[in-house]
């Protein structure tokens, strides 16, 4: 009988997860765009920040604070003379049980002559612990706890010394085993030889895998390949160096000298002298020098101080990479086997979560790339004023939404309550009841199948169709003001709003400053206030006439958004003449196309983004001539004031 056991799956994202909507990131990417903010910038910033939201990912900016965290703990915890300490303490402690057994010997008259040459040299070793080893290395202990300590301190050295470049060897070498010390010198002989084949192209994965399945238990990270085991020896010894470096002038001596003479005598001083040489050969680009400022208070033995740099430099690295403040920084800098040993599976899964969301707003066709610049495309543009809207909507009181929270594509008009035979080309909705009952009367009896002279649709009475104007003072002090994103919101919202739920509108946005242009749909998510002089109403009040004039059979819709007085007009010539205080020519200019406004029948209403009295009495002028209206909405609430006063009006008509 078969036995299953279940657990939490641990190796990687979530697979029964729904794919992430990359629409979310464009909507979080779109404040930022709106108020000045290039595509570039905002989805930087996006991937700073993170994903929100559920099933959100964390951004490069938290995956740097675990970074400075680690490294910070790592740096406390952390001093680096833990093996010279250690092996200080036992050389004191082996000559002073030998000293004991000295005292022992001087008793003796038979002995006390050798007793005291024995203790003159112990008197006269160097203060050094490397060069006082070296001078006891062939001295004959007379205590036999003393030759045992000893003998401790010089297996602790071998396989500190090893396990400083082979991570796992200090337990395989604690014992003095002659046979395993035998192994690790043919090991390293042939790793040389291995790779010297390697350099000269003669290297197979064969021979790899024979070297892995002889020596793989002195591997404990399982190199794949040769490349990989390059990589892990490599950044030992790197970390080896610094190491070095990081300690006091003395103690690096010391220590230096303590390998040396261990690797001497362990035969291994010039096969691991090749090994060295052909690692840096190898990979140059690794910090070999440099010191690491560490404030630990528990000593670490040197193979644990070693693993700790190595850690360190690969926080030092992942650091900069994820700072990303280098020229041409891009995602792909990032070593995702860095991230996974340093910050976990976690981690790496966040930082694919982020690299996916660039390729997937490219592929899915929101943002392109010409000339190396990141652009919007329509369809983000689009997806911006949808989102500008729902938000706009959202805030609207139920009561005031009515017919447009409709979603059925081309539903334009009001019920009439009767339905007629369905023709090519209708989108009224379907009247399903009089289409079952079609089918069923043609029939008979079940099953009913519909054919197409079954189909009937609601017949609709269709709304007057509106040519809409949108007015938006591109001035400098509308940044200055901290009002342009709302501006740009609101007409993405209208725009989006004209062309989903009344698509018989003509809608057109124009943008004024010392000039008046025609906005396209797909510039105004990226449009940018114009750092120019002239606030010119009369230019834009002249190109809406022209837009209302095309369609004299609309009904005709002018609004208004704006933080200031006139203060510039289009000249005979077609140049713009700015002036301030205003002129009374631009005042007169500008109001002389408001009343050209009234003619057409087009209410002029305004949306007043500034207090200034001389703006206010402008204002209240035109609503005098006009019989528009004047709204004085907060930055945060214009889409809400904007949106509805169109829907007020389309429900008057």
């Amino acid at each position: 009988m078969t036995r299953y056991v279940y657990g939490k799956y641990r190796d990687g994202p979530d697979p029964l997860a729904p794919p992430y909507d990359v629409r979310a990131a464009l909507d979080e990417m779109g404040d930022a765009i709106l108020a000045g903010a290039s595509p570039m910038d905002a989805l930087r910033d996006l991937l700073r920040r993170g994903l929100s939201g559920p099933g959100g990912r964390r951004g490069l900016d938290d995956l740097l604070r675990e970074v400075l965290r680690r490294k910070r703990e790592l740096k406390q915890r952390t001093r680096l003379d833990g093996t010279l300490e250690r092996a200080r303490a036992l050389l004191d402690k082996a000559i002073g049980q030998e000293r004991a057994e000295l005292d022992r010997m001087a008793a003796d008259p038979a002995q006390a002559a050798d007793a005291a040459f024995r203790r003159e040299l112990l008197d006269g070793l160097p203060p050094d612990t490397a060069r006082a080893i070296r001078e006891l290395a062939g001295y004959d202990w007379r205590s036999d706890a003393a030759r045992r300590t000893f003998e401790e301190l010089r297996a602790l050295l071998r396989a500190e010394v090893l396990d400083s470049r082979f991570r796992g060897l200090r337990d395989a070498l604690a014992d003095p085993d002659p046979a395993m010390l035998e192994r690790v010198r043919r090991m390293v002989s042939d790793l040389n030889d291995m790779l010297e084949r390697d350099a000269r192209g003669e290297h197979t994965q064969d021979e790899f895998d024979a070297f892995m399945r002889k020596y793989g238990d002195i591997f404990p990270e399982r190199p794949r390949n040769l490349e990989e085991l390059v990589d892990q020896l490599a950044r030992r010894a790197a970390a080896t160096q610094r190491l070095l470096a990081s300690l006091t002038p003395e103690q690096r001596w010391e220590l230096n000298a303590l390998i040396e003479q261990t690797l001497e005598q362990a035969g291994l001083a010039e096969e691991m002298r090749r090994l060295s040489d052909t690692l840096y050969a190898r990979r140059p680009d690794l910090a070999w020098t440099g010191q690491e400022e560490v404030s630990g208070e528990a000593p670490m033995s040197m193979g644990d101080a070693v693993t700790a740099l190595e850690e360190l430099a690969d926080l030092n690295a992942l650091e900069s990479a994820l700072r990303q403040d280098y020229p041409g920084a891009r995602l792909d800098d990032i070593d995702e086997e860095m991230v996974r040993r340093a910050l976990g599976r976690s981690a790496v899964d966040d930082l694919e979560a982020l690299r996916r969301i660039e390729r997937e707003l490219e592929a899915q066709g929101y943002l392109r790339r010409t000339r190396g610049r990141l652009e919007l495309t329509p369809k983000a543009v689009r997806r911006l004023g949808e989102s500008a809207l729902r938000r706009i909507f959202s805030s609207l009181e139920t009561g005031g939404r009515g017919e447009h929270d409709q979603r059925d594509a081309g539903y334009a008009g009001e019920p009439t309550g009767t339905s007629r035979p369905w023709r090519f080309g209708d989108e009224q909705p379907i009247d399903v009841v009089r289409t079952v009952v079609n089918a069923v009367r043609r029939g008979g009896r079940p099953p009913v199948t519909l054919s197409v002279d079954d189909f009937e649709v609601v017949e609709t009475e269709r709304h007057a169709a509106a040519a809409v104007c949108l007015l938006i003072d591109l001035s400098y002090s509308m940044a200055l003001r901290g009002t342009w994103a709302a501006a740009k919101q609101t007409a993405l919202a209208l725009q989006s709003l004209v062309s989903t739920r009344f698509p018989q509108d003509a809608v057109q946005i124009i943008g004024f400053s010392n000039y008046a242009r025609v906005l396209r749909p797909d510039e105004l998510a990226s449009l940018d206030w114009d750092m120019v002089q002239g606030t010119n109403l009369h230019h834009a009040l002249l190109l809406a006439g022209r837009h209302l004039d095309r369609h004299p059979d609309f009904e005709p819709v002018v609004m208004v958004i704006t933080d200031g007085e006139p203060t510039a007009h289009l000249m005979p010539n077609g140049v713009p003449r700015f002036e301030w205080p205003p002129s009374q020519e631009t005042i007169a200019l500008t109001l002389a196309e408001v009343d050209k406004m009234t003619r057409r029948r087009a209410t002029i209403n305004v949306f007043m983004l500034a207090a200034d009295e001389r703006l206010k009495a402008f204002v209240e002028e035109i609503a005098r001539r006009n019989g528009g209206r004047v709204f004085s909405p907060s930055p945060d609430r214009l889409g809400e004031y904007v949106v509805r006063d169109f829907l007020r009006a389309k429900a008057r008509r």
